[in-house]
């Protein structure tokens, strides 16, 4: 290697879907938000909810003599929560008041572990509101940036 070489790291972009499998829409992003998480990933973006059926159409035509019925697609519904035992769960401490600790990954190696009274849920906007107690400061974070809590 030359003196005047950088050994700089360079970054790319993958598009890629994923087909992960969970009790409900709730639970599957949550396994993926783990996984991601998990990941020595610099940053992920995720586009957009699941589409279901695909996998079913895919088996209904590999099956011989058999050609799938056309039915109508459903009406749009929102995604349902993050994963609503974990939300429960989140819930419970926030109605007790109860102190927590709680684990937050904010990306880039960034890991936060909070010792915090949970404030506010928004599961329209994916956000929980928490109280630092020892820094007596209110922070909000995305619901995908929750590692882990502790009770």
């Amino acid at each position: 290697m030359k003196p005047t070489q950088s050994t700089r790291t360079n970054s790319y972009v993958f598009q890629v879907e994923l087909l992960v499998e969970g009790d409900n829409n709730g639970a599957a992003l949550e396994k993926l938000i783990r996984s991601l998480n998990q990941g020595a990933y610099a940053d992920y973006r995720i586009l957009n909810g699941i589409q279901l059926g695909q996998l079913i159409d895919q088996r209904k035509t590999e099956l011989p003599g058999r050609q799938p019925v056309s039915v109508p697609p459903p009406a749009a519904k929102p995604a349902p929560p993050v994963s609503n035992n974990g939300l429960d769960s989140i819930r419970a401490f926030m109605k007790s008041n109860k102190l927590i600790r709680l684990i937050v990954n904010k990306g880039l190696g960034i890991k936060l572990s909070i010792p915090c009274r949970i404030l506010n849920i928004d599961e329209e906007g994916n956000l929980i509101t928490v109280y630092h107690v020892d820094e007596k400061q209110v922070y909000t974070f995305r619901l995908n940036e929750i590692e882990d809590f502790k009770d």
